[in-house]
Order: C-alpha cells, then structure tokens, then sequence
C-alpha cells in the first residue's frame, strides 16, 4: 500500500472515529398538554332561572377557557346573581330585564 493510501485510511477511519464520538442533540421532553375542561351542560327549562343559569355557565366557560378574564367574570357574575335574586323573589321581569342589560354591557348575544 502506498504512503498516500495509508494516509487516506487513516484519515478516514480518524473522521469515521471523530463522526461516532459525537453525540447528537436529544430532542426535548414532550409536555402534555392539559386536558380541557369537560363541557358542562346547560341548565334546561324555561323561565328566569334557567335563562340566568345557562348565562352564568358560559361565563364560567369562558373563564375557565380564558377567554375572559376572571375580573371581568366576577363582576359579569355579580350582575347576574342581581338577576338570579329578583327571579327568585318572583320578579321575573325585573329578572329578565337585569339579564339583558348584563349580556349587552359585557358584550354577550
């Protein structure tokens, strides 16, 4: 074997030795993801009560989903439990009234 053959051998088998040293990037750990929240069912029925408790439900959908913000969600909730209190004392008008003027201000149809 001539001079030049041995030294192309031996500079590859150094570059395949070099190649095998080498390690490669490990890939990073996968996160899982959170589940997301189990849609809750709307509450059925006619009525004041049911109308406010399905709107109540979609609001803490949408906190939960982030969607909206949690401050905006209390104040949401506070104007609705005006409107669950007077349902509950028989008003419904008035309960049906503070329902419609809490889903317009906070921008919901």
């Amino acid at each position: 074997m001539s001079k030049f053959a041995v030294r192309l051998t031996l500079a590859c088998l150094a570059a395949a030795g070099l190649a095998a040293c080498q390690q490669k990037a490990a890939a990073p750990p996968a996160v899982a993801a959170a589940p997301p929240p189990a849609p809750i069912a709307p509450p059925q029925g006619t009525g004041c009560g049911p109308a406010v408790a399905r709107t109540q439900a979609v609001v803490d959908s949408d906190v939960a989903t982030g969607n909206l913000n949690k401050p905006v969600g209390d104040r949401f909730g506070a104007d609705l439990a005006r409107a669950a209190s007077a349902c509950a004392a028989g008003r419904d008008q008035e309960a049906f009234g503070l329902l419609a003027a809490a889903k317009k201000r906070y921008g919901y149809p």
